[in-house]
Order: C-alpha cells, then sequence, then structure tokens
C-alpha cells in the first residue's frame, strides 16, 4: 500500500513538474517569439529600400534594362515581407498597394514599353504620397530623383522582364 502511495506521489509530482517546465517553455517560447518580431524592422527600414529601388527602377526601364526593373520592382516588394509580422494590420496597405496600384507599372515593364512605363510610373507617385498621408505620414514625399539611387549598377542593356529568375 505504502509502495502504491509512492508510486501514486512520484508520478503526480512528475505532472505537476511536466506541467510547469511545458508552461515556462511556452513562456519563453513566446519570448524569443516577441524578440525576433522587436528586431525585425517595422516600415521604415523597408520603406527606405523601396524607395531606392522604386528610384532605381525608372533608370533601368529608360536604359531598356527591363530585367533589372522588373528585379528592382520585385525586391522592392519583398522588402516589405518584415512587415507581415511586424506591423500585420498595416502589411495589406502595401500588398493592396503593390498588386493593384502598381501593377500597370509592372505590365509596362512586361511589355517593354518605356512610353506606357514613364506614364504609370509618373501616376502612381502621387498615389504613394497619398497613401503615406493616409497611413499618417504626409511628410514623406516621393519624387523622382535625377539620377538613380544606386550609382553602382549599369541600367543600360537590352534585357527582358522574363530574365529574372523566379
Amino acid at each position: 500500500m505504502f509502495r502504491k502511495g509512492v508510486v501514486i506521489m512520484v508520478v503526480v509530482c512528475m505532472f505537476v513538474l511536466g506541467a510547469g517546465i511545458a508552461a515556462y517553455a511556452v513562456d519563453d517560447l513566446q519570448k524569443q517569439i516577441t524578440d525576433i518580431k522587436n528586431v525585425l524592422p517595422k516600415f521604415a527600414i523597408p520603406m527606405r529600400e523601396v524607395g531606392d529601388r522604386f528610384q532605381n527602377m525608372y533608370f533601368a526601364a529608360k536604359g531598356e534594362n527591363w530585367a533589372l526593373a522588373y528585379y528592382m520592382s520585385k525586391y522592392m516588394n519583398g522588402a516589405m515581407n518584415p512587415a507581415k509580422v511586424t506591423k500585420s494590420a498595416e502589411y495589406p496597405v502595401w500588398k493592396s498597394f503593390y498588386d493593384d496600384t502598381f501593377a500597370p507599372v509592372n505590365k509596362a515593364i512586361y511589355a517593354r514599353d518605356f512610353a506606357a512605363f514613364e506614364k504609370e510610373y509618373t501616376a502612381v507617385i502621387p498615389k504613394c504620397n497619398d497613401c503615406h498621408a493616409a497611413m499618417g505620414y504626409g511628410f514623406i514625399k516621393v519624387v523622382r530623383m535625377p539620377a538613380p539611387a544606386d550609382t553602382g549598377i549599369a541600367y543600360t542593356g537590352k534585357s527582358k522582364a522574363e530574365d529574372v529568375p523566379k
């Protein structure tokens, strides 16, 4: 009888101890997730990359380097991926902007049509600024720069958007 009671007591202690460890592990995992989210960029850092790639895209298209123009667009969009986690409420605004509002720019890139590209690229700039204003950042005004953001890239060279690896 005594032995049976000890076995039951050991099992109960193991269960309680295991539950405590499991609770600690869940708390620790949540802390790790929070720590990771806190070091990921929110919107400001990815948007800086978006801005540079947006500027570079124009000069690539102007130089008929359509692969580079599309590459800039593709990775401009990808730069915002951390916001899926860090700004989950705001990220859908970006996704909608890129998928819908920015789509005519990408269409012109695929068509290798600089006249259409310049028209759509120019038309999207005030929409960028409207979006900034709507999100409370109206003091951030996008303009077309007179030179690319990255000067260490060759912007000329005939290519097509399909040349960009998937």
